[in-house]
């Protein structure tokens, strides 16, 4: 089948919805329907600040989603990928007991105890066996919350999804939990060109064994949602009577919680907002189900899906971390996962890959990407500005990020950067307290040569000055340093290429970079930024962090590089 015309903002939107799943249920993953009634009522928009956490977390649902995928290109992008690479791939990009997964042992964790058996020389797909493992581990969740990818590269191909998401869930799953994954996986890729709910869901239905408990029980739900259509709660009673955890044992079992899946998507009226809210009120691992529902939505229905009720995506920022091996790809964002994801659907149906603006990392390219851009307000001196993706000024695409300043003059600057490495020490500890470590290395280093092009809104109210910038956790309490590099000015209308060779930092590794305007006298308008990028070798020593001893001294570097890997 070919590759839809909207293929790339459709993974976009898919990526996008699977994150902002994610981080939506995260807070209170693992609470129960009364627990979430009773302290935080319906879950109709984000509500980590009430639980004091952070929105942006590590979290295995999204870390193994994008990460197991990368068995495909590792493996030639061949359809005939077999579940022994996959296998493979677990332990190539997994460090052990601190990345991706929940390390709870033996026995007790699925995903660990498959890593174990893999370690230990079992192939998949014996290693997630139930002739190995035995049912209640091998039946979990696990299979399910890693398969939007094998969708997502499979446009309009339900059977080839399921059978990737086959292939996949049999490394760490067994049983029940792979046909939960087929189902998923094909309704997914059906999204692509298919709309219609109940249509999606005979497709998942016809990959997967009619004498199954996840095909009878999909069934039910729909006869449940016939005969109370607008009342969701009823039908959540019944599958907590029918199919709760007290008749599916583990730690988080696959059966009840795609349940709660098919239920929010038939009781959510096609309507982003409302199954999100669903499918979290409904407690269990609401993470996972809402990584899942908020993926096909978006597959679903594009860009679109966000449009209607709050600012999902604004708070987010496109910005997640995958921490593996492969250090320098932990700190991501998710255009640059959608790009993976589309040149490999791209190679699976013999078709080139594309890079836009030249293969830019930073490219804006995306109806509403920022790519992890953000203002920086964090000091007194900061101007007032925000940002937006808009068509057009750009030299080599057809959109580019507008950053709207106010107010800015002398001391006062209009800063804008994307983050390169982890964002601090209290953040890192946090993951690492929550069991999901954030070990990565920074992406950008002295050495390289940074490159990017603004453009000045030809209807600014007078001239600015702009320039590059970087920020390093200079010294060992990892306070933020800026670099600057040479300014320009910039006339209304003006164009300017920058490029620049970041300077040796002492050791200090980088954490931010983006750019700042600045004026002698008071001004307002807007700058857009077309792309921002860099190329070349690091050249950079590396010195010990704090507290170490290093040549009969004590090194006063950042202890940032602790989370390095």
């Amino acid at each position: 089948m070919p590759i839809p015309q909207d293929y790339t903002e459709r993974v976009y939107a898919g990526v996008l919805g699977k994150i902002i799943g994610v981080y939506l249920g995260r807070p209170f993953e693992g609470w129960t329907y009364e627990r979430i009634m009773q302290e935080l009522g319906e879950i109709w928009y984000y509500v980590h600040e009430r639980l004091d956490v952070p929105l942006i977390v590590t979290d295995d649902d999204i870390s193994g989603t994008f990460t197991f995928l990368r068995a495909l290109p590792d493996y030639g992008n061949s359809r005939a990928l077999t579940a022994a690479q996959i296998g493979q791939t677990w332990l190539n990009y997994l460090i052990e007991r601190r990345t991706v997964l929940w390390w709870g042992g033996l026995g007790n964790s699925t995903e660990h105890t498959a890593y174990m058996r893999l370690k230990n020389g079992y192939k998949a797909p014996k290693s997630g066996s139930i002739a190995l493992n035995g049912r209640v581990v091998a039946e979990q969740i696990g299979a399910q919350i890693f398969i939007d990818g094998w969708a997502m590269v499979a446009p309009g191909e339900p059977e080839l999804a399921a059978d990737f998401a086959r292939r996949a869930g049999s490394v760490s799953h067994d049983g029940e939990a792979i046909y939960g994954a087929q189902v998923l996986a094909a309704m997914e890729a059906q999204a692509f060109v298919e709309s219609d709910i109940n249509k999606l869901i005979d497709t998942g239905l016809g990959v997967i064994p009619k004498d199954s408990i996840i095909y009878r029980m999909i069934n039910q739900i729909r006869e449940w949602h016939a005969a109370t259509p607008d009342d969701w709660r009823a039908t959540r009673e019944l599958i907590a009577a029918h199919y709760g955890y007290d008749k599916y044992g583990g730690n988080c079992h696959m059966v009840p919680n795609h349940a709660l899946i098919i239920h929010s998507l038939l009781h959510g009226d096609d309507d982003f907002q409302k199954s999100l809210m669903i499918v979290n009120t409904c407690g269990w691992d609401t993470d996972c189900n809402s990584g899942n529902v908020g993926c096909l939505l978006g597959i679903k229905q594009g860009l679109a899906a966000f449009d209607s009720g709050p600012d999902f995506r604004g708070p987010v920022a496109d910005r997640l971390y995958l921490a593996t091996a492969d250090g320098a790809r932990a700190i991501t964002d998710a255009v640059t996962e959608t790009m993976h994801i589309v040149n490999v659907g791209r190679a699976l149906a013999d078709q080139e890959p594309i890079a836009p603006k030249q293969g830019a990392r930073y490219h804006f390219e995306l109806p509403g990407s920022v790519q992890g851009f953000l203002v920086d307000d964090s000091t007194e001196s900061a101007g007032t500005a925000a940002l937006e993706n808009v068509e057009g000024h750009s030299s080599r695409g057809d959109r580019s990020l507008a950053i709207h300043y106010r107010d800015i003059a002398i001391g006062r600057t209009a800063r804008v950067g994307t983050p390169t490495f982890i964002p601090s020490l209290a953040v890192a500890e946090y993951f690492e307290r929550r069991g999901y470590a954030l070990h990565a290395s920074p992406a950008l280093y002295p050495g390289q040569t940074v490159r990017a092009e603004v453009e000045a809104g030809a209807g600014n109210d007078a001239p600015v000055r702009a320039n590059l910038f970087v920020s390093v956790f200079r010294d060992p309490d990892d306070h933020l340093e800026v670099i600057r590099g040479e300014a320009v000015d910039l006339t209304p209308g003006d164009r300017q290429t920058f490029t620049w060779l970041l300077p040796d930092t002492g050791g200090a590794p980088i954490a931010q970079v983006g750019v700042e305007f600045h004026s002698e006298s008071r001004a307002s308008g807007t700058a857009y930024l077309d792309y921002l990028t860099w190329d070349g070798a690091p050249n950079v020593v590396l010195t010990r962090p704090a507290g170490d001893i290093a040549i009969g001294r004590h090194a006063a570097t950042s202890r940032m590089w602790r989370r390095a890997w």
